[in-house]
This record gives C-alpha cells, structure tokens and sequence, in this order.
C-alpha cells in the first residue's frame, strides 16, 4: 500500500474549549470543543478510516491487523496520539506520570511525555511550564498555602514556539493558545489546581494532589530545545526533538517538494494551507486539518502546493 491513510478526527468538549477549531473546517458541535483527536488509537477517542480499502476501520484495528503497515513496529500498542487544543480558557494546572508509575497505578497504561507546537496564541499569551519549589516539603507547603503565583512558573509563547514536556514536568495550556500535541497513547492527567472552578455539575473539579507530588520532577528541570533548520528536496524541515518516545518535525512546502518515506510510519497534521501528495498509488488532495499515516512501504512521493504540517514519528 502506497497511499496515505486519511482519519476521521474526534472532537471533544472541554470546560476550557471554544470555537477556534472551525478554522480546520471541523463542524463544531457546541461553542466548548477543547480537543480535536486527530489520530489516535486510544478508547477515549478511537480514529477511524475516512476512506480507502480501509474506510471504518479504527487505527486500534488497523494496528493489530495489518501491522505490516507499520512496519511491523514492536510497541503491543500504537505509542502515539496526535491532538489539536483550542485553549479558549486555562486549563488545570497538572502533571503525568511515567512508564513505571501508570503501569503500577493505572491499570498497565503508558505514560505520558508530550510535546506542544503552537499554532497560534493570542498577543501576550504564555503558558505554566515548571514550578519553583526547591523540595517536596516546599512545593506541598506552597500548595497548602495557596501560593499558586509564587509556586508556578509562566514563560511568554509566541506562535512557532516549540516545548517538550516530560513525564513528571507540572504544566498548563492558558488562555488564547492553540496548540498542536504530539504525546504517548495515554490519557492519565493527575490536576494539581484547577483555580477553584465549578463543573457542569455544580462542584469542583476533582484533583489528584497526593498522586501528582509523587510524580512531580522536584527540583523542575527545562527541557528547551533549539529546532534544527534545513532546506531538503524543496521543503523546509525543521527538526524539533528526536527522542525516546517521538521524534517531531515541521515540513513547509511553498511550490513542490519530494520526500522518502522510510519509517516503520509517520502521524502527518496539515496547520496550514492545501496541496496534492503524489504517490505510485495516486494523487491525494490535502488541506488544513487533515490528519493522516504514512505507512511503511509508501516509499517516494511529492507534495505540491503550500502546506505547513507537523510530523511524527515512534
């Protein structure tokens, strides 16, 4: 198979979400979709094939029944998930284990490491990324207290920015940021302060203070990276992070560009503009907030047009 597998993406209503995700031609179901779950195999929001020879079938299916198209990748589960998020208001403040603590706690889950591009942010936007607390007796203590602004730590983003956030590193979108994440397969977030806001239901929204200290990275280390630039074949790529969970990259074509897949499978999210990828298989338009694989024997293709995407890999 030589043609890219295109996914129906998942929409989903957060208490902090908006509308700004219309702008990836999605049709919105409420004025509160916080996420867009572009591709995913998890059961909290499960893509399914949008057309082709596997049209309705769940890329959990895909991957346990045609691994071939993965190049035979030895994970027992799709490692990645590849999200859209509309921070129309802050989210929680919070934190994810690793490998080790959710297999022990969360019923054999993965972790979750993530990375954030940002698509967009309103002017003077910035975002929670790490703490000041030296120690666990100081970080509970600030908490106890209440000394959310002397405990957290806020940087300015700017659109283009690029962060890294490992396991273990206390985080929080805030608001006017949209954001493209690329993450491990999971969906274990312990909140540690939600700013004392009330559901749907009336009440707080719960929070997992006692499992988020045991996780926190204490003292908080920064893990900034310096994005790698080369023109390659036409494209401009930029090499964000190459790691042990995903490496993450940004392909800009401005007229025609060709590339090699050669991968076990690459997760592709177009942010912006239009063009057709040309395969042995065919031509294939794409277009702003689209969402697709490229699986393993896709070999040579090209795009031509004007396209931003954000690429992934295991």
């Amino acid at each position: 198979m030589k043609s890219p597998l295109f996914l129906q993406p998942v929409l989903q209503e957060r208490i902090w979400g908006g509308k700004s995700l219309e702008q990836f031609n999605y049709e919105l179901s409420s004025e509160s979709i916080g996420e867009c779950w572009g591709i995913s195999a998890h059961s909290n929001g499960l893509s399914v094939v949008r057309d082709g020879i596997y049209k309705g079938i769940t890329l959990e299916q895909l991957w346990r029944q045609k691994r071939y198209l993965f190049g035979e990748h030895p994970s027992e589960k799709f490692p990645l998930l590849t999200k859209i998020l509309d921070a129309n208001r802050d989210l929680s403040v919070q934190v994810h284990p690793n490998d080790e603590f959710s297999y022990k706690y969360e019923g054999g889950g993965l972790g979750k490491t993530e990375c954030w591009y940002i698509i967009d942010c309103k002017e003077g936007a910035q975002l929670v990324y790490g703490h000041h607390a030296y120690t666990k007796i100081e970080f509970e203590q600030m908490v106890e207290e209440g000394k959310w602004d002397e405990l957290l730590r806020k940087v300015p983003i700017c659109p283009g920015d690029f962060f890294y956030v490992p396991s273990g590193t206390v985080h929080a979108l805030c608001e006017g940021t949209l954001v493209l994440e690329t993450q491990q397969s999971s969906d274990t977030t312990y909140r540690v302060y939600d700013y004392d806001r009330i559901d749907t239901n009336g009440e707080k929204r719960a929070l997992h203070l006692e499992k988020a200290i045991e996780v926190i990275g204490i003292p908080h280390q920064d893990y900034f990276v310096t994005p790698q630039i080369m023109k390659e074949n036409g494209a401009i790529i930029t090499t964000y992070v190459q790691g042990e969970y995903f490496s993450v990259y940004k392909w800009e074509v401005q007229k025609k560009a060709s590339f090699q897949q050669n991968k076990d499978f690459q997760l592709v999210s177009v942010i912006e503009g239009e063009a057709i990828l040309i395969t042995d298989d065919g031509e294939f338009f794409i277009k702003k907030g689209d969402h697709f694989i490229l699986p393993s024997n896709m070999g040579n293709f090209i795009i031509k047009g004007h396209v931003i995407t954000i690429v992934s890999h295991a």
